[in-house]
């Protein structure tokens, strides 16, 4: 008998912690691109494992279903692409229609990126089966609209406007001057810069028309 022949090969290493956690946001990386790509029902936990190089085994340990691995992978990417406080923050200017511009502006620019697109139209087709994700989208838009709300509420004590409600006002502003753009970008039909600065522009004038001190 060879005397190598008795020695025990040498087990691969268990990966890290830090090695592993990388993988499972590969997992989540990749898997969000199929869902995205292909919808939740025509998705397979098959294509995905084979993408990251995992057996379903694996995946199935991290996540019980593909409903699991859905709802973890669309959670992650709407904080991921959730608007950052400070990039809420630096809207503000002098002038009170340029704020709310630029506030309109930063959420349609958000959802007008290749991701944001996708994200939106899969929260849009798949919220019926999977209601927290729409709660998850809705709640990453808050702290835009607290801001928002922030501004009416200070310009209403300034004597500029009159609003009485400023949360339920921003959330309306959300929905007149963003919510158009953003059907039109999400749908698929282009909208020129041009266009939706015209779009935006009018719905601020329009709003701020209501909202003003009599």
């Amino acid at each position: 008998m060879n005397q190598h022949s008795s020695l025990k090969r040498p087990r691969a290493g268990r990966p890290t912690r830090e090695q592993a956690e990388a993988r499972h946001e590969l997992l989540l990386d990749r898997a969000l691109d199929h869902f995205l790509d292909k919808g939740f029902q025509q998705a397979t936990i098959e294509a995905i494992a084979a993408d990251v190089g995992m057996t379903k085994r694996t995946v199935y340990a991290r996540h019980e279903d593909k409903a699991a691995l859905f709802r973890a992978a669309v959670h992650r990417a709407i904080e991921k692409y959730a608007v950052s406080q400070e990039d809420i923050e630096a809207t503000v200017c002098d002038d009170l229609e340029q704020t709310l511009v630029n506030l309109a502006m930063l959420r349609i620019d958000t959802v007008s990126t290749s991701t944001g697109v996708k994200l939106q139209r899969i929260v849009n087709t798949e919220s019926y089966r999977f209601p927290d994700i729409f709660t998850a989208a809705y709640e990453s838009a808050v702290p835009t609209i607290r801001f928002l709300a922030d501004v009416l509420e200070k310009e209403t004590r300034a004597g500029t406007l009159a609003i009485d409600e400023p949360m339920h006002a921003a959330n309306v502003f959300m929905s007149m001057v963003v919510g158009g753009p953003a059907r039109f970008i999400v749908s698929g039909i282009p909208l020129s810069r041009k266009e939706i600065d015209k779009r935006v522009g009018y719905a601020v004038r329009l709003f701020l028309d209501g909202a003003r001190k009599r």
